[in-house]
């Protein structure tokens, strides 16, 4: 009989909660697919960095079980709140406390399997086109083939189950603590409206949007970590805090008849979400924070994918480029690894040179908006002595000015498929990485260089194109100058640059890396000479650079990013939204009766299903537009910063309105579901 009755009333759940049973569903399949690249990444034989993914997955599957585990406990708690007066009933016709406890757990236990077992089975149809697209990512080619590994299972039934069974245990705990007065007042109690110190709370709602309007005001002008620590921690509490200040304040507005209380349906607005919010603060400050963290993930992981499409391409654009701290460095072994594989590839090796000044450093390092004032005195000219440090430690920029002669930049420009230029006796090309071009244009370029040439040499062209500027081709930067100045400087480093007949082998990078004697390996590491420029957030500096072995592997190290917080963003959202829908769903029989008394003043069925909306808009876009508030200025700086380090061309504000649209898109489709659901729950038959 127990076993018929656990049945039924999970069937009861599953109809009456069917939104927490997709949700669920869509966790356990999102768990599968993610964690199978842990157990089942078939890129591994392409990469060596496979490990980086399963260590992100590993740390993004750490804070999706913990909200999991949330969504779970909150859940369990408010179906045991709205069925208690039931479980009242039981005891008082005879069975006793540990039946009953035991029939909701295995209640539970049976939903929480149907979810896993649904949730499954669309997680290996999930895991093949998460593949499949990962692998159109790299330019790899996929077949599709259905295949459960048996880690990946255990992993996902773990994390899913060891959740569902703490929240029953930590359930069943506090259900042998109630009486029956206690389970036959639960759900009164939980519907009562405190309403203390409503006029002294008040406060609350002012004092969180001035806090609101300084963040937006200062968050890019803290100084140090502290501050920034301080100001997030004051924001956390502001999250909780507005929702009692909201309550309070509407309240009042209430009580004192304010002029918008009986314009249309505003009173019953106004007090049905009043109520709402009062008696679910904590869970609206907890929503608000979770769609925060939602968008800030989406946010991010849209601008790793911006980069990818963008602006990787530009940073390797020759097939092979080589170099070597050897002047004297003639390349004859790489050619040879090289020629193994074709034979008509062009060559060309040449030297970078330098004067042993740093005038051109200088000038960079006071011009461009990633150094700011670092190295400019109060008046604005070059602190030399913290120039001249900084180039010291030969990490972003090299110790002294890069310089190239007019005819090796030709031959490599030629090499690119890129037009020719020409310079006079007395005239510079600046070449500067695609991402500066727009800045150094407009800081103007009047720097002259003397004591190479007979005469002041003057910047003629300032050019941005693709041109391996990350410690290749000097970093950041490289001066154009008439061969006639070789006199005047010596030889730097050497380079060669290699554009292949046919395609890079899959191994030409390992090969060539197995070149590099230990006693040159110093290049590789930061210490070294091989420097990077103002780049940051996404750096990648090598002595070799094979483009067809490495732009699938920083598109594959970069997916290690995009990929988990992309998974976190989510499921934050579906769980927030989740909990948003099952609060409205399950207050809809209280609903019912005060939409039949409205039904009864006059009210016709057209206007009440607008005023539903209303509702229901109001109750939904609350958390969703405090948290796009909160997490728009750290979205709007990050994305600023981003642009600026990294180059990509998109404007900073659109990565926050791509998560804003896919925020919305998932945010509406829970939104559509719960309405038609409650509009007929409420209205029903009523005319």
């Amino acid at each position: 009989m127990l076993s018929k009755l656990s049945l039924r009333n999970m069937k009861r759940s599953a109809r009456d909660y069917m939104i927490y049973l997709l949700t669920m569903t869509i966790v356990v399949a999102l768990m599968y697919a993610f964690n199978s690249l842990i157990f089942q990444n078939e890129l591994a034989s392409y990469f060596e960095l496979v490990d980086l993914m399963a260590v992100m997955i590993g740390m993004a599957t750490v804070f999706i079980v913990l909200i999991v585990a949330w969504l779970i406990n909150y859940m369990v708690r408010f179906i045991l709140e709205k069925r208690s007066r039931e479980f009242g009933i039981y005891l008082l016709l005879g069975m006793k406390k540990k039946t009953v406890s035991r029939l909701y757990m295995r209640e539970n236990v049976l939903l929480g399997s149907f979810a896993f077992l649904l949730g499954l089975l669309t997680g290996i149809l999930l895991q093949q086109a998460l593949l499949a697209i990962m692998f159109a990512m790299l330019g790899l080619s996929y077949q599709l083939h259905i295949s459960l590994n048996p880690w990946t299972l255990l992993m996902t039934a773990l994390c899913y189950m060891g959740c569902y069974l703490l929240a029953l245990l930590r359930c069943k705990g506090k259900f042998r603590k109630m009486s029956i007065s206690g389970l036959m007042n639960a759900q009164r109690q939980n519907q009562e409206i405190k309403e203390k110190h409503e006029p002294a709370k008040r406060i609350f709602f002012p004092v969180s949007i001035v806090f609101i309007a300084l963040f937006w005001i200062w968050f890019g002008h803290l100084e140090n970590a502290g501050e920034i620590v301080l100001f997030l921690l004051g924001l956390v509490a502001v999250i909780y805090l507005f929702y009692v200040g909201v309550s309070a304040w509407l309240i009042c507005y209430v009580r004192k008849k304010g002029e918008g209380v009986y314009r249309g349906q505003n009173l019953f607005l106004f007090r049905q979400f009043a109520s709402k919010v009062r008696t679910m603060q904590f869970t609206f400050g907890t929503l608000t924070a979770l769609f925060t963290l939602a968008l800030m993930g989406t946010s991010i992981s849209f601008m790793f994918n911006d980069y990818e499409n963008t602006v990787l391409q530009g940073k390797f654009p020759f097939d092979v480029q080589v170099y070597s701290s050897d002047v004297a460095d003639d390349f004859a072994d790489e050619r040879t690894v090289i020629g193994q594989y074709e034979q008509d590839d062009t060559y060309h090796t040449y030297h970078i040179y330098t004067d042993g000044k740093n005038r051109v450093n200088g000038w960079i390092l006071t011009h461009l908006e990633a150094w700011g004032t670092m190295y400019q005195n109060p008046d604005g000219t070059p602190d030399w002595p913290e120039i001249e440090k900084m180039l010291g430690e030969r990490i972003t920029y090299y110790q002294y000015d890069t310089y190239m002669l007019l005819s090796d930049y030709n031959a490599l420009r030629r090499m690119l498929g890129y037009e020719e230029k020409a310079l006079g006796p007395d005239e510079y090309i600046f070449q500067v990485k695609p991402r500066l071009l727009a800045e150094v244009r407009e800081a103007g370029l009047e720097l002259k260089l003397e004591g190479l040439a007979q005469e002041p040499l003057a910047c003629k062209e300032i050019v941005g194109d693709p041109f391996s500027q990350d410690g290749h081709n000097g970093a950041d930067y490289l001066v154009v100058v008439p061969d006639a100045a070789l006199a005047g400087l010596k030889p730097y480093y050497a380079e060669m640059a290699v554009q292949l007949s046919g395609k890079a082998s899959p191994g030409l990078q390992k090969e060539l890396d197995g070149l590099v004697q230990e006693e040159d390996d110093f290049s590789l590491y930061p210490s070294g000479e091989l420097c990077s420029g103002s780049d940051n957030i996404v750096t990648y500096a090598a002595v070799n650079l094979v483009r067809e072995n490495l732009i699938p592997e920083v598109k594959y190290m970069l997916s290690s990013i995009v990929i988990p917080l992309f998974y976190i963003g989510l499921v934050f959202v579906c769980v927030a939204v989740t909990v948003l829908s099952v609060q409205q769903l399950s207050d809809s029989a209280k609903y019912r009766f005060r939409y039949e008394v409205l039904s009864k003043l006059g009210m016709g069925k057209g206007e009440r299903s607008r005023l539903i909306l209303k509702q229901m808009a109001v109750y939904y876009l609350c958390p969703a537009i405090l948290a796009i508030l909160i997490s728009g200025k750290m979205i709007l700086y990050m994305s600023e910063q981003f642009v600026v380090m990294t180059g990509v061309p998109t404007a900073s504000g659109w990565f926050f309105l791509e998560s804003i649209l896919l925020f919305f898109s998932i945010y509406l489709v829970y939104f559509v579901v719960t309405y038609v659901s409650f509009k007929r729950n409420v209205q029903g038959d009523v005319p």
